[in-house]
C-alpha cells in the first residue's frame, strides 16, 4: 500500500524555520520531521511514498536525491573524481517526488497523484506530525467499516492549566494542560480508497472543507480514535517541545530500532 505525504504548504505559522526550508524538512534531532513520519510507517512494513511537493520541493529532492551519500562513509578522490562507499545505512524505501503546485490546494494536490496509485488503496498524512500510532491497526480497522475514508481522531491536549474555582473565589483543583474541550479533531494518518477522488474536483478543491465534509454528508468517513501521543508541528514552540523529547530519549513517535 502506497503512502502518500503532504508536503507542499507554506508553513506560515513556523515562518522562522520555512523562510529558508519547506516545512518538512525542518529536523527534529538532527533528521526531517518528514524523515520521522516515513519511520513509523517504514516500521510496518510499507516504504513505498509519494511525496506531495510544493513551497521549496527542490530542498525534498536533493536531501533524498544526496541521501544515500548523506548516510554514508567515504573516500573521495578529487584527482581520479571516484567516490569510495565504505558503511551506508540506506533506507529500503521507494519516493516519487511530485511537484503539484506552489498554491495548489490540499485536495487538488492530492488529485494530482491519482494515475500514480493505480486505483487501489493508499494511505495519506501531513508532513508536519508525528505520532505513535498502529498503522496495521488503522489498516484493519478502516476495512471493517467499508467507508471510502477513514482518518485518525485525536483528542490534543490543552495549551494552559485549567482552573476549578468556587463561588468563593477558591481553587479546588488545578491541572496542567488537561485534555482539550472534548472535542475529537482530524489528526491526518488517513486511510482512503480510490473512490475520494470523485469528491476532489480541480486544484483549488481543499480536502478539509470541500472533500471531508461532502465525505461526511455521504456517511462516507469514518474516524479510527487514537488516544496516546499525536503532536503536529505548527510553530516555534511545537519544534522545541518535540526537540526535546528526542534529545531525552523519550520520543513517543520512535517506534523503531
Amino acid at each position: 500500500m502506497k503512502v502518500v505525504l503532504l508536503a507542499g504548504g507554506l508553513g506560515t505559522r513556523i515562518s522562522e524555520e520555512t523562510d529558508i526550508k519547506p516545512k518538512p524538512m525542518i529536523e527534529i534531532g538532527g533528521k526531517p520531521i518528514l524523515w520521522h513520519i516515513m519511520k513509523l510507517y517504514s516500521h510496518y512494513g510499507f516504504n513505498d511514498f509519494i511525496i506531495l511537493l510544493g513551497y521549496k520541493g527542490y530542498l525534498i529532492k536533493e536531501y533524498f536525491a544526496n541521501y544515500f551519500l548523506h548516510q554514508s562513509d567515504v573516500t573521495i578522490d578529487l584527482e581520479n573524481n571516484s567516490i569510495e562507499t565504505h558503511i551506508s545505512k540506506a533506507e529500503p524505501w521507494k519516493i516519487t517526488l511530485i511537484d503539484t503546485g506552489l498554491n495548489t490546494m490540499t485536495g487538488g494536490r492530492i488529485k494530482r497523484v491519482q494515475k500514480y496509485l493505480n486505483n487501489e488503496t493508499f494511505m495519506l498524512t501531513y508532513g508536519d506530525g508525528v505520532s505513535n500510532i498502529n498503522i496495521p491497526e488503522l489498516i484493519n480497522f478502516h476495512k471493517k467499516t467499508g467507508k471510502f475514508v477513514t482518518l485518525t481522531a485525536i483528542m490534543p491536549m490543552g495549551k494552559f492549566g485549567a482552573l476549578n474555582i468556587d463561588n468563593n473565589n477558591n481553587i479546588l483543583s488545578f491541572h496542567e494542560k488537561p485534555k482539550g474541550d472534548g472535542a475529537w479533531i482530524n489528526g491526518g494518518f488517513f486511510v482512503l480508497e480510490p473512490d475520494i477522488f470523485n469528491y476532489i474536483k480541480d486544484d483549488n478543491t481543499v480536502w478539509e472543507k470541500d472533500s471531508m465534509e461532502n465525505l461526511a454528508k455521504n456517511n462516507q468517513l469514518a474516524a479510527f480514535k487514537h488516544h496516546d501521543f499525536w503532536k503536529p508541528m505548527d510553530t516555534l514552540r511545537d519544534k522545541i517541545e518535540l526537540e526535546k523529547l528526542w534529545n531525552s530519549n523519550n520520543a513517543p513517535w520512535k517506534i523503531w530500532q
